[in-house]
């Protein structure tokens, strides 16, 4: 297969032809049609030193072409979508509806000393969150996966496997937005436009989006804001108090991935309120906060949220019927396809751009 190799952190991708294995037991491999480019892979793969060549990418749509003996939920010719929410499907938490909580996702690896799913001229190549979606073919367990119908388009089905069901989810599943509660969304990307759609589609009854970008905040009025900040004209913080009365909001979702975001999701939330943490911090990030001041007093939660706290077989169909329908705008979230050698301009433009996400869709 062809992939987008990082050799080296720091570095920029390479375009190579890596060898994959043939699908053992619940493995699946699968034809990428369409590969999202998350903030998620920059910081993962491009800050984070790894002990072997890894594949960026993790919102992949794509064929089934091969299954393993023991694969019983996918077949050959299947369009799927991958997640990399990992589970094993029996123990306590996969079996109470709480996948992205599962306590034996090595059961969905390969066993130790066992040859690898991806090589380079004998080296094992990883697949970052063991998808590793910059290339041709994939090669991963099948609890990795869910069918979808054969008439989605591949661009936005691949959304829906990491910035849909984050954002969707953290509002709807992790925060458990309610009729007439109100919520804040601080960056207006792939992830936190999902997080708009589900806080209205949950029936938020104001839902404040806030960005940089005066672009990205249009785009969040069409997936369902009520109100618009536009942080690089006025104080945020300010903002939204004015707009709450002073009170702040029950839910604030910080998406950005920045100290100063954290600071300003958790001075918006009002008493008793939740500041959810989504957005990817570089891993050499410390935040400050005063457990006294900033928690125990104004009695506020802080909290991190994976993967929207996701059971994705279930969701992903379902965010998909509300976008047949008409209340969940899908297709807006595409703002570039570009094709596979265009990746490492994609990945400088990220954030800056205005666009909510862009999906490689070609691999020639």
């Amino acid at each position: 297969m062809r992939a987008a190799v990082l050799m080296e952190t720091g570095k920029s991708l390479e375009l190579l032809d890596v060898e994959l294995d043939e699908p053992q037991g619940a493995e699946v491999v699968v034809e990428v049609r369409a590969s999202g480019i998350c903030h998620s892979d920059i910081v993962a793969c491009m800050k984070v030193e790894h002990p072997d060549p890894i594949i960026p990418g993790h919102e992949v749509a794509g064929v089934v072409t091969a299954i393993g003996p023991a694969v019983r939920s996918v077949k050959v010719g299947d369009h799927v979508v991958a997640c990399e929410i990992r589970s094993c499907g029996h123990c306590d938490d996969c079996i109470l509806g709480r996948p992205y909580m599962c306590t034996r996702v090595e059961e969905t690896e390969r066993a130790e000393g066992a040859a690898p799913r991806a090589s380079f001229h004998g080296r094992r190549v990883t697949a970052f969150s063991h998808i590793g979606g910059f290339a041709t073919s994939i090669l991963l367990h099948e609890h990795n996966l869910v069918v979808i119908d054969d008439d989605i388009p591949f661009d936005i089905a691949a959304v829906m496997g990491c910035g849909v069901v984050t954002g969707a989810g953290a509002a709807i599943n992790a925060a458990g937005v309610r009729v007439g509660d109100t919520v804040a969304v601080i960056g207006c990307g792939g992830v936190g436009l999902s997080a708009i759609a589900g806080a209205a589609i949950a029936g938020a009854r104001r839902v404040i989006a806030i960005d940089l970008v005066p672009g990205k905040l249009e785009l969040a009025r069409a997936f369902g804001a009520t109100d618009l900040v536009d942080a690089s004209a006025v104080d945020p913080v300010e903002a939204v108090l004015e707009l709450t009365g002073g009170v702040g909001v029950l839910h604030a979702f910080e998406c950005a991935g920045a100290e100063r975001t954290v600071a300003q999701a958790m001075a918006i939330t009002r008493t008793v309120g939740d500041t959810h943490l989504i957005g990817i911090q570089p891993p050499d990030r410390v935040l400050e906060l005063n457990p006294f001041h900033d928690l125990l007093m104004p009695k506020r939660s802080l909290r991190s949220v994976y993967m929207g706290s996701s059971t994705f077989r279930y969701d992903i169909p379902l965010y998909l019927d509300f976008w047949r329908q008409g209340r969940f705008p899908l297709d807006l979230l595409v703002g570039r396809r570009i094709g596979l050698g265009e990746v490492n301009d994609a990945f400088s433009a990220v954030g800056t751009d205005g666009v909510a996400r862009t999906v490689i869709t070609s691999f020639g």
